[in-house]
């Protein structure tokens, strides 16, 4: 069976962390937070803070990466920090939620964007993208990785032009002022405020991307801190300037309770035609996040298949490194929330979950320094233990929030958590 070659170097990882955090979030969920929030700096702020945790948590994976060298994110964390009963189910939530909710969700908004400018029916068109992604990264690893870092230079390309030509255009009458008010505060310290953190941190998932695909990076203790930090400060950049884009362009009116929100924004500053063409093009820019997802997303459960015997099937490689048969397991899973899941309900499911194991895979920095001193450790986060303090804190306090205001996604989250654990304990 072939062996995963090492096809990625230093710029394809930071591309790849890029890819995997701009797709469904920043172009979907403002409209959702504003119905709750309804001001603009403190929206700005709800972004702001996202990109802190997140590279909170970058730094936390970047000291793990490069203490653990090996494939595979929070399920290989997990399993050597904590226990390989806990890894197992991280493995779990990973098929399940990690990556085939997003391939699911990017895939979903880009038949929503589609349907704006084309007469095609979202779902079908949903279907198609996974079906075809799928495809390209089964067949072979390295056309895959070509795909992915083309679709990716085009994302960051359309992104700088859309945000030039937003800041360029007034204001339109009924925006949200990005400036503070007097009102900004008490929005700030409101239990929705909480709520739409779960679905900016959601937005900026992705920024442990390169975590996933250790074994198939180049010089992986250098190069996977530097795609994990760059990738996250790269992307907080972006997503902030593109809120303020979104804001400035759209009346409250409009914005709030709106997924199609960079559509909407397309619309407002290039007008009917223009916009139509810009929105035709950032649906195609979601499909660099659905090809980022498979190209990740099947390391995990090929890293299953390899300690599992159960799960040994799914580290089949073909004659060209790809794991053909993770890559469909994953993308079969996806066809099955597009067809049955609503959007809102995919995304605080998935943001629920993600963000739980999250949380104790940063939390694992602190353990293993206290269990293994000695292990070696190329990259070492700075200013320790204030990352990991800042997003356990906040990302522990967002949970309660969705939790109480969000009961549902919570109790689904609970009931896959729990059918993980008892399944990874049948296996064990």
């Amino acid at each position: 069976m072939p062996e995963a070659p090492r096809f990625i170097n230093a710029r394809t990882a930071l591309l790849i962390v890029v890819a995997n955090m701009i797709g469904t979030g920043v172009f979907t969920t403002l409209g959702l937070q504003a119905e709750g929030n309804p001001d603009g700096a403190a929206l700005l702020l709800l972004w702001g803070l996202g990109g802190l945790v997140a590279l909170c948590g970058a730094l936390c994976y970047a000291e793990l990466a490069a203490a653990l060298p090996r494939s595979g994110g929070e399920y290989h964390f997990l399993a050597r920090i904590y226990h390989p009963l806990l890894g197992q189910v991280a493995g779990w939530v990973s098929v399940t939620v990690g990556f085939a909710a997003p391939v699911a969700l990017a895939a979903m908004a880009m038949g929503r964007y589609t349907a704006t400018f084309l007469p095609l029916a979202p779902q079908p068109t949903a279907i198609g993208v996974v079906l075809a992604v799928g495809a390209i990264h089964a067949f072979d690893t390295r056309w895959g990785a070509r795909f992915q870092v083309g679709a990716t230079w085009l994302k960051v390309g359309v992104i700088l032009v859309f945000c030039l030509a937003g800041l360029s255009v007034e204001a339109v009458p009924g925006s949200l002022s990005p400036w503070p008010t007097a009102d900004t505060l008490d929005v700030v310290f409101s239990g929705s405020f909480g709520v739409a953190l779960v679905y900016v941190a959601y937005a900026y998932s992705g920024w442990n991307a390169a975590a996933y695909v250790v074994d198939e990076v180049q010089d992986p203790q250098r190069a996977v801190p530097f795609a994990l930090i760059g990738g996250t400060l790269l992307v907080t950049l972006f997503y902030l300037l593109l809120n303020l884009v979104f804001l400035r362009t759209l009346d409250y009116a409009a914005l709030a309770g709106t997924v199609e929100v960079g559509a909407l924004s397309a619309h407002r500053i290039f007008g009917a035609a223009g916009g139509a063409l810009l929105s035709a093009i950032l649906s195609l820019l979601l499909v660099s996040t659905v090809s980022a997802m498979v190209l990740i997303g099947p390391r995990v459960l090929a890293r299953l298949g390899e300690d599992l015997p159960a799960l040994q099937v799914l580290n089949v490689r073909n004659r060209r490194g790809a794991p053909t048969r993770a890559i469909w397991l994953q993308q079969g899973l996806a066809l099955i929330m597009i067809s049955t899941g609503s959007f809102e309900g995919v995304l605080a499911f998935a943001g629920f979950t993600l963000t739980i194991f999250a949380l104790l895979t940063v939390f694992g920095v602190a353990r293993l320094r206290r269990l293994e001193p000695a292990l070696p450790r190329p990259f070492r986060v700075p200013l320790y233990p204030l990352p990991v303090v800042i997003f356990c804190l906040i990302g522990g306090l967002s949970l309660g929030l969705l939790t109480i205001e969000r009961p549902l996604p919570a109790a689904i989250a609970g009931l896959s958590l729990g059918t993980g654990w008892w399944l990874a304990r049948r296996r064990g």
